[in-house]
């Protein structure tokens, strides 16, 4: 991330209500890592561009497709289909999304 875009780390600069910042922000996330917000940026990804992206297990994959999803159904006011590899991952995103 440039230094000029380093705001861009912190969930509250990427447009997002109060209360999904804050919710995050009870559970210990404020900011993203650099390589999370460079996916963001790339190219039209937050007008519905595809993005292809790969990062150990635990990196925080998960977090950049929850805020491209959050984003697209606040803008578009459409429904969205997360589909994750293991129910027990599903079964926590569920209750951490609610």
């Amino acid at each position: 991330v440039p230094e000029d875009q380093a705001d861009k780390l912190l969930l509250a600069s990427w447009g997002l209500p109060k209360a999904v910042v804050e919710k995050y922000r009870t559970m210990g996330v404020v900011q993203m890592f650099e390589w999370q917000a460079e996916c963001l940026m790339l190219g039209q990804v937050l007008e519905g561009k595809n993005l292809v992206y790969s990062a150990p297990t635990s990196a925080g994959k998960t977090l950049v497709a929850e805020l491209l999803i959050l984003k697209r159904v606040l803008e578009t006011r459409k429904k969205a289909l997360l589909i994750l590899p293991f129910v027990s991952v599903a079964k926590e995103k569920n209750c951490y999304l609610q």
